[in-house]
Parts: structure tokens; C-alpha cells; sequence
């Protein structure tokens, strides 16, 4: 992980100044240990006309395995080594950042106090940034605090440029600025664009984000930012409890409450009650209609093909009529994010209160245990997807090649053969409802396809017949006339 700070001399100073804000001389390489590796800062280039810091971040894959104890596992032994910690500029770099350049993040500046409040020329490069959402997302993130921004999709392989471009972006933000606020601006917007944090979040990271943001004492660059909610919402790890606290104090300290913006609906989103309150989002409704079939086809275990973060799986282990539910995901970071989400929600007396969450694989998991959650693809014969009373596949075939649903087909169909498979994946037709998607574009920018009404019944048709099965279709949220409703459902029973 690299990030390189250049700046050009000023009237009255030159840009080796770089070397008082940063707390870290020129001439010097600096080595700064971590739990997870070694941060290195050091000066590629250092006059008076021109002056660049680098800031190094060696990932150590054993040292993080040792550090970590949320989970334990071979799926996830195996994640600490097969991963793009080394290389991504993730919150691993963040918390190096905040540990190796504390004082001038802070803006403190001993020496040169008057310096420390001034904006300087800088341009900050990072080679490898996560960011799923794209190019155009780093530019609504990094434009309103007035950097000019240079985001370039990093290509999966420049050798075959047939396979694509990635989900890094290569990021140049160039701007005149203090230097403590473009250390702010990173601190907090990089693990926003990531998505994930390798540590967990809990009310601590409130007061991080809050002092990060300018916000802490008053309106910060964060508090006016027109992506607060979005950048809060991530950088907390999409903890509701959590992002409400935080958009409350927010908006406290810009004086929205009580001002002319009190009205404001996501001021009071963020002050509203439990989140249950609210009409149920489209991806609950969702999660309701599976659960729903799978009791009417009177289910005992099911096996979630594509279980992501664990929504759907939550319910399950709630429903007291299955007695096995197992979870399976591509995805070792997802899979992840369920075994948090479902350590905080199983019913102890049901499931055993500290029994492991992830068991070997290949093990047959006795009725009355908690879920079972497996590293595996559907597009790979696995005799561990066979056995189920029901195979759910929620929102998972348009993440696929269309090359690839053959292979699906025969996994789920052909091999594993449940009684029963609930396939659900968006309505292409309504997508002209969702305001802001350009004619064409798809939902989300991993889907391969999204596929009107007639494309889908084609297709379940075609798998049905061709594997023993009857199928019928099902509307899953509000039903537009012409347009229909935003998630078709396909149930298929042998």
C-alpha cells in the first residue's frame, strides 16, 4: 500500500516545509512497527522547489492471522493469506496513517504553528483504491472538498484486457489545502470507499469519524459534505445504531436541528426511532417472500447459495421449523459479515451459546445446531450442496457470466437436487422507476445481466423442463402496472 504527498514551493516557502507539518525529516527513512506489518515514510525527492513524502505500508499476512481472533476457521486461516490486504489501500493503511502521522492529522505543527493552519498545493496519489462503486462515486466523495480528481479503474490484467477492469480505482487528488485536512479527508473517506474494515467496529469509531470530520467541536468539512449519510453509513460499517448516533451529532453541531434545515428528512431519519418503524426496505421484503415459500413448501433445511452478508440466513435461524440452514458464499469477507451478524442474532437457547459457527468441511451438521457457513461457487460441483429440502438462490444468478449459468444449472439442478429452489433477481423493466440509473444500466455495478419478465420465465422455463422440475413465478415488492414489480421470484419443485 502506497501514498505518495507532493508539494511545490510558495511565496515564502519552500516545500521542504512538507517535512515540519509532517513531524518526519527529508533527509531521514522512518520505520514504524504495526500489529499487521511495518509502515515506512521516507522522501523520494526533496528540494526547494519540489518535495514528495511516501507513505509505505508492508503487510505482514502472518502477523495479521496472529492478531486477529474473531474467527477461527481453515476457510478464513486460508483468507489471511489469499486476499488484497498487501496491495489495497483498505483500513489496514488507515490505521497506519493515524498511528505514523497522528500529530499532523491532528494540525499540530510546533515549529511552524502558522503553517499548520495554511492551505499548501498538494497532490496525493494512491495506486490501488477499493472502490465497488466506481469512479464516478470517488469523484462525488473527494469534488465537494475541492480536489480535482483523477480516477482511473485499475484493469484486472493489462496482459488480457478482455477480462476487464477491477474494483480499484487508481486515485489522484490534486488540490490546494491544509495539509491536516487532506490527511482528514483520506482518514475517513478511504475506508468509506472500501466498504470493509479488517477490525470491529464498535461506538468508539463515533468519536473517530466525528474528530476526523472537523466535527467533533463544531461544523467540520463532514457535517456540510452532500454524501454525509452515504460516507457515514459505510465508515461504520452499516451499524444502524451506530450511523443514527453519528448523523444526530452531525447534524447538532451544524446547527440543523434547531435551524431553518430542521426539516430536513434525513436529519430526521437519523433521529427516527428503530429502524422497524419504517416501511420495510426492498431487500427485507425480499427475505420475507423466501422465508414464506419455504414454509409453504413445508422445508426442514435449506442451503443458501450466495448467502452474502447473512440477511436472509438471519431469518432462518430464527425459524424454529428448520432444522438445518447452512450459508454458502464465493466471498470469505461476506462470509465474514455473517458470522457477526448471526453470533449477535441466534437464539441461544436453541442453537448452544458458544458453540463454532463454521464447521469442517464435508461435516454433516445435527438437526437443532447453528448454521453451518462454507467457502464454495455455484458454478462448482460441491457434494456438500446436497441433502437440502430447499436451495435458495437470492439475487445471485445476474452476479454470474452468462457463460457461466450452465454450469449453475447443472450444480444446483443436475447435482444437488433439492426438492425445492427459490431463485429471486431483479425485474429489468422497473428499473426505469429508479431515479438517477441511466437508460440500460444495471442495478449494480457487479451484475453481469438483469433480465425483463419474458427473458426470466424463458429461462426458468428452460432449466425446469430440462431437470424434472414445475416452476412458477411470484412478484416480490410493489407491482407497477406496466412495469411490474422491482424482484421477480421463480419457485421451482421437483
Amino acid at each position: 500500500m502506497l501514498l505518495t504527498i507532493t508539494t511545490h514551493a510558495t511565496t515564502g516557502h519552500p516545500a521542504t516545509d512538507l517535512g515540519f507539518l509532517l513531524h518526519k525529516h527529508p533527509d531521514r527513512v522512518q520505520s514504524f512497527e504495526q500489529s499487521f506489518g511495518t509502515a515506512h515514510l521516507f522522501y523520494p525527492e526533496a528540494t526547494g522547489e519540489r518535495c514528495t513524502a511516501a507513505l509505505l505500508l508492508e503487510v505482514d499476512p502472518q502477523a495479521l492471522l496472529r492478531s486477529r481472533s474473531s474467527v477461527s476457521t481453515p476457510d478464513f486461516a486460508l483468507a489471511q493469506y489469499v486476499n488484497d490486504r498487501p496491495y489495497a489501500t483498505s483500513s489496514l493503511f488507515t490505521v497506519a496513517l493515524g498511528k505514523v502521522l497522528r500529530t499532523a492529522l491532528r494540525g499540530r505543527c510546533d515549529a511552524r504553528p502558522e503553517l499548520a493552519a495554511t492551505p499548501i498545493p498538494l497532490v496525493l496519489r494512491l495506486p490501488a483504491v477499493p472502490c465497488r462503486a466506481g469512479a464516478e462515486r470517488a469523484r462525488a466523495l473527494f469534488e465537494p472538498l475541492g480536489w480535482a480528481v483523477e480516477a482511473d479503474p485499475v484493469p484486472l490484467d493489462p496482459g488480457l484486457p478482455g477480462w476487464g477492469d477491477s474494483h480499484y480505482l487508481s486515485l489522484v487528488l490534486t488540490g490546494t489545502v491544509p495539509l491536516s485536512e487532506a490527511l482528514s479527508h483520506l482518514y475517513v473517506l478511504l475506508p468509506a470507499l472500501d466498504g470493509h474494515k479488517h477490525y470491529w467496529v464498535d461506538e468508539t469509531e463515533i468519536d473517530k469519524l466525528l474528530r476526523a470530520g472537523g466535527s467533533d467541536e463544531g461544523p467540520g468539512w463532514l457535517s456540510g459534505h452532500p454524501e454525509r449519510d452515504w460516507i457515514t453509513r459505510r465508515y461504520l460499517g452499516r451499524r444502524e445504531r451506530y450511523v443514527r448516533t453519528a448523523l444526530a451529532r452531525l447534524a447538532e453541531a451544524d446547527d440543523l436541528v434547531e435551524g431553518e434545515d430542521a426539516d430536513d428528512p434525513q436529519v430526521e431519519e437519523a433521529a427516527a426511532t428503530p429502524s422497524e418503524e419504517r416501511a420495510p426496505s426492498l431487500a427485507d421484503q425480499r427475505a420475507g417472500a423466501v422465508l414464506t415459500v419455504l414454509r409453504s413448501e413445508e422445508a426442514r433445511s435449506v442451503i443458501d447459495l450466495g448467502c452474502g452478508p447473512g440477511r436472509l440466513l438471519e431469518r432462518l435461524v430464527r425459524d424454529h421449523s428448520l432444522e438445518r440452514v447452512t450459508g454458502v458464499d464465493v466471498s470469505t469477507v461476506c462470509l465474514e459479515h455473517a458470522h457477526r451478524r448471526l453470533c449477535k442474532g441466534c437464539d441461544p437457547h436453541r442453537h448452544g451459546a458458544h458453540r463454532p459457527l463454521f464447521g469442517a468441511s464435508g461435516r454433516e451438521v445435527p438437526a437443532g445446531s447453528r448454521p453451518e457457513l462454507l467457502v464454495g461457487s455455484v458454478v462448482y460441483r460441491d457434494r456438500r450442496f446436497e441433502g437440502y429440502d430447499a436451495a435458495v438462490l437470492m439475487e445471485v444468478v445476474e452476479h454470474l457470466d452468462p457463460s457461466r449459468l450452465p454450469a449453475m444449472e447443472e450444480v444446483v439442478f443436475g447435482a444437488a437436487r433439492p426438492r425445492v429452489v427459490v431463485v429471486t433477481t431483479p425485474n429489468a423493466e422497473y428499473n426505469t422507476h429508479y431515479a438517477g440509473l441511466a437508460d440500460g444500466a444495471f442495478r449494480h455495478g457487479d451484475h453481469r445481466f438483469e433480465w425483463t419478465r419474458a427473458e426470466f420465465a424463458d429461462w426458468t422455463a428452460r432449466v425446469a423442463g430440462a431437470h424434472g422440475y414445475r416452476v412458477r413465478h411470484l412478484p416480490v415488492g410493489p407491482e407497477h402496472p406496466e412495469t411490474g414489480a422491482p424482484t421477480q421470484m421463480g419457485v421451482f419443485t421437483r
